[in-house]
Formats: C-alpha cells, structure tokens, sequence
C-alpha cells in the first residue's frame, strides 16, 4: 500500500515552492485548517478546488446498530460528517 505523510508532503511542498521547511509546514498547516474551518460552519458548506474535488459537510441520521463481536446494541446519535467527492482532473490521473 503506498501512503504519504503530512511531513512527506511538507518536504515535497517545501522543495518544489522552494521555500524553507518551516514555510512550507506553514502553507500544509494554514491550508488543511481553512479547510476544516470553512467545513465546521455546518450542513451545506462546500470547499470545491476546482479539477482536484469537492469536501462537504452532509447530516447523518441517528441508528441503533449490533456490535458483532459482543451482539451488544449501540446507539449512534445524529452527527455531521465530512465527505469528498474527486474532481475530473484528479480522476484521471489516478485512472491513467
């Protein structure tokens, strides 16, 4: 499985804006924390990046639900959550 980490991506930001790797942490950071931000205001809330996707706030129904190792019924309240939905670009570059 091939993954990134956030300082992985620092340092590939960092050198390809050739910018210092305190700066280039800065731009990661101030970057996802607008986006959780913008998305904490609530239900209808849309960060779209155009080519890249879309990150949303949708509402979820509260459910009763059976934990299968214990058969013990567990309440999930209502609750927000966040979802993503990939652009065009972004398909295409990982379909290719």
């Amino acid at each position: 499985m091939a993954k990134i980490t956030k300082r992985e991506l620092v340092d590939v930001v960092s050198r390809k804006a050739h910018l210092t790797k305190r700066a280039g942490s800065e731009a990661v950071d101030v970057f996802l924390n607008e986006i959780g931000r913008f998305l904490a205001k609530g239900v209808d809330t849309k960060v779209v990046l155009s080519g890249f996707g879309t990150f949303r706030v949708i509402r979820m129904k509260g459910k009763t639900v059976k934990i299968p190792e214990t058969d013990k019924m567990v309440t999930i309240k209502p609750h927000l959550s966040p979802r993503f939905t990939p652009g065009k670009r972004l398909k295409r570059q990982v379909t290719r």
